[in-house]
Order: structure tokens, then sequence, then C-alpha cells
């Protein structure tokens, strides 16, 4: 049984509520986190046009962990702060990047990317991880993305148990 519809299509907001109607069946009655995460970032790789790179890192022990991604290999801790994603964990607010190489801080784990969207994954209160995707083309995520992105993100939330 394939879980990916044919391409999204539509103004992106209509994709976006599309890609998150595939999510929700995606994750069904799946409570595993991990599992969830692993099938989050291949749809998201798989359905979204000019990505690189789409996947998740975790909060453990005061710094991110690298999680389950689709894409190149990636960098594996990042701290609190630091670049894109450590910034977007240490402010709890989406960070939306039209071009990495104007980030103060930024970190290259992948030279090919050029823009980014980092999504904060909060629950109870708490930082628990991020939601991230890189993209080859600058100015490749809009507001349309973010809260795209935000709606994906709190689906996980929802449906997961914690580890």
């Amino acid at each position: 049984m394939s879980f990916f519809a044919p391409a999204l299509e539509g103004t992106k907001p209509e994709r976006y509520v599309q890609l998150n109607q595939e999510l929700a069946a995606l994750i069904g009655d799946e409570r595993d986190f991990v599992a969830n995460m692993a099938n989050m970032a291949a749809l998201l790789f798989h359905q979204l046009p000019d990505l690189n790179w789409a996947g998740f890192y975790l909060m453990r022990e005061g710094e991110l962990v690298l999680g389950p991604f689709q894409g190149k290999p990636a960098c594996i801790r990042i701290p609190l702060g630091r670049g894109v994603c450590g910034t977007a964990a240490a402010t709890r607010e989406t960070q939306l990047v039209p071009d990495v190489h104007a980030f103060p801080g930024h970190i290259a784990c992948d030279a090919d990317s050029r823009s980014e969207i980092v999504v904060p994954l909060i629950r109870d209160g708490m930082i628990i991880g991020v939601l991230d995707l890189d993209s080859p083309k600058p100015g490749r995520f809009d507001e349309d993305d973010r809260a795209g992105l935000e709606s994906a993100a709190g689906l996980l939330l929802g449906a997961s148990l914690m580890l």
C-alpha cells in the first residue's frame, strides 16, 4: 500500500492542507515518536519541491542531536543558540532564513544549502527538538511554508508519545 498521493496541487496553502492530510493518514494510530519522525521526514522530502534535506534534531542533555532525516549525512550535534537549528531551539521561534550565508553563526553541514526553515518542537512548555528543512535555492521558504510546517509539527506532537 502506498502512502504517497500524487503530486500536490493548488496554491501553496492548499498543498500544505493536502500534505498534512497525508501526514495524518501516515501517522494514523502510531504513537512511536521516532517512527513518526522518520515517516514525516520522508514525506516532506519527497512531497515538497526543492529540498536537499528534511529531518529532525532532538534535545539531548542540553544540545541538539541528529534524529531521523532524509538527505545527505548531517552534523550530529548542534549547541543551543548556534546556527539556525540552535537558534530556533533557544528562542522557541521558527527561523525562516532566505540566505543561510547571511545568518550569523550558520553551520554549513551541506555546502549546497542556500535557504533553511527550522520549526521548534515544543511539548508541555519544553523544547524537545526541531524540524529542519534545507534547500539549494535561495529564498525557497516563506510564510506559507512556516504556517504549513508549524501545522505539520503540531500533528506530529499531538499523535506521538515522547521517548
